[in-house]
């Protein structure tokens, strides 16, 4: 149950971005540039940071959320929980390995990033730019995941509302709409 009154139908971040509409634009609009704006990182990526920082952070929601958007993108359900398990042996570019290790020791404490960590992502091909929108999304994410979890937000059980989110992610990104969530 939250902690404050939300909207039964809006569970997690969606219930608390409506509850608060001024802060919900800005976040929102952040998150657009990030995960879907101009990146040599693809959509499907970026949504694999976001699924590796929320796992981490044991963020229901969030995981289950960010797992179906970048299954979306990337057309292989097997890749982000693959990712979530062992990024040293999952299917993706030696490049994200390490970028995700880089987002996977930012949500634990950005200081964890070392200066070898920089250097083997750079090594593989990862630009400044990268490296940079790495962080920054894993440190969103977390505050994201706090953010959910702090309120204690609805967390659907059933895959396919998780299947439905990541198909609205997949066609409309993160800015609001009038039919955002019609069908979930």
């Amino acid at each position: 149950m939250p902690y404050i009154p939300l909207k039964e139908n809006l569970p997690g971040i969606t219930g608390l971005l409506d509850y608060r509409q001024d802060t919900a634009l800005p976040i929102r609009q952040l998150t657009q540039i990030l995960l879907r704006g101009e990146s040599t990182l693809t959509p499907g990526e970026r949504e694999l940071i976001a699924t590796v920082v929320s796992s981490g952070n044991e963020c229901k929601f969030c995981t289950a959320a960010h797992t179906a958007a970048a299954t979306a993108f990337l057309h292989d359900p097997s890749i982000a929980e693959q990712v979530k398990q062992d990024i040293s042996t999952a299917p993706v570019s030696e490049k994200m390995k390490a970028l995700l290790t880089i987002a996977s020791a930012v949500q634990k404490k950005g200081r964890l990033v070392t200066p070898e960590m920089a250097a083997a992502a750079r090594e593989q091909g990862a630009t400044d730019r990268e490296l940079h929108d790495t962080v920054l999304i894993a440190a969103l994410f977390s505050l994201y995941n706090r953010y959910v979890d702090g309120l204690a937000s609805v967390t659907p059980a059933e895959p396919a509302f998780y299947h439905r989110l990541g198909d609205i992610l997949l066609e409309k990104g993160y800015l609001p709409s009038t039919d955002r969530y019609s069908n979930l």
